[in-house]
């Protein structure tokens, strides 16, 4: 997993949609200094334990009363769910507002072979298309 929150940190960003849908993203948020902001990319082999153990919060499961996200009464702990498509990349982005001064973290997952199977589940069943294509 790659963790990115100013524009000197996306030389590790390896896949080319990502890189540029975080990019859009910080300059988005250049100007205002005062939004908290951390942006995760899940990389092929991370497991959804230790994102979750980065992002500080659950990710799988409801937030209040910890049913997995397999459950019908789940409750996603995330305000948006996104997919975006660059070229032949499908990629999600899932964002968490922390508070209300607007501190937020951001989940950017490429739709690949190799990403925890649970967080591409999630993903798949919550995702609405992105209102913008970068």
């Amino acid at each position: 997993m790659v963790i990115v929150s100013d524009q000197s940190q996306l030389h590790g960003i390896s896949n080319p949609g990502i890189h540029h849908l975080v990019a859009i993203r910080l300059q988005q948020l250049i100007g205002d200094a005062s939004i908290s902001t951390e942006l995760i990319i899940v990389e092929t082999g991370d497991a959804a334990s230790a994102i979750e153990h980065s992002a500080g919060f659950p990710i799988l499961t409801s937030l209040f009363d910890d049913l997995p996200y397999d459950h019908p009464d789940y409750t996603p702990p995330f305000e948006i769910m996104e997919q975006h498509h660059y070229e032949q990349y499908r990629i999600y982005e899932m964002v968490f507002i922390g508070n209300d001064d607007g501190a937020a973290t951001a989940l950017f997952v490429p739709d690949q072979e190799g990403i925890d199977a649970d967080l591409l589940a999630v993903c798949r069943s919550w995702a609405t298309p992105a209102v913008s294509t970068p």
